[in-house]
């Protein structure tokens, strides 16, 4: 999955000589928690409500280019949102402006965006799912078996994946499904010699 397709567009932006009352009006208004600074056209840097907070009693009186950070760290549309959670996981920071070839701002990408990705891509949508975890035990091919006795049983998975616990050797495979009957879907599993290790909702 792409930035491109979880970023906001068109960010709300304020420039290097506004006050950093003005950023602070804008923060508050849209529930922001930073804010790309663009001079023209240009990205110039970034304000944080961590740099407002900061300068409290001085927000009329300061200069956003005073407090912004710059250089800015920035992905594009076409970035992986792995790589783009690397960069924040990586310079600790909670969001990243998205330019183009051409360098111009054309969106933002924040932690809460990854983690709705995140959920999505592994189907946790907030309805009425269960994910069923399984043993994988054996070749590839038991991740598709195991899949479509899920799907058999079911009628709609909504997301499939594998993790390893730490200090465990063998890894998880996981199946999430929307079903009634949580019960015959873990049934069909284990008759069909898959250990079923938990049930998730």
């Amino acid at each position: 999955m792409r930035v491109g397709q979880k970023m906001t567009r068109n960010p709300i932006t304020v420039g290097p000589n506004d006050t950093l009352d003005k950023a602070a009006a804008k923060m508050n208004a849209g529930h922001f928690r930073r804010l790309p600074v663009v001079d023209k056209s240009d990205l110039v840097g970034i304000i944080t409500d961590r740099d407002l907070r900061q300068h409290l009693g001085y927000l009329d009186r300061t200069r956003v280019e005073a407090v912004m950070s710059r250089p800015v760290i920035t992905v594009t549309p076409m970035t992986t949102l792995e790589h783009a959670t690397h960069l924040m996981l990586q310079h600790k920071i909670g969001g990243l402006p998205v330019v183009d070839d051409d360098g111009i701002l054309v969106g933002i990408i924040t932690a809460s965006d990854m983690l709705g990705a995140f959920l999505n891509f592994v189907g946790a949508t907030g309805d009425d799912s269960s994910r069923i975890d399984v043993s994988l035990e054996g070749d590839a091919e038991r991740i598709a078996a195991a899949a479509e006795i899920a799907a058999q049983q079911s009628g709609e998975v909504l997301g499939l994946g594998t993790y390893r616990v730490e200090g465990e050797e063998t890894p998880v495979f996981y199946v999430r499904v929307r079903t009634d009957d949580i019960g015959g879907v873990v049934r069909a599993l284990e008759e069909n010699g898959f250990n079923v290790l938990a049930v998730h909702p």
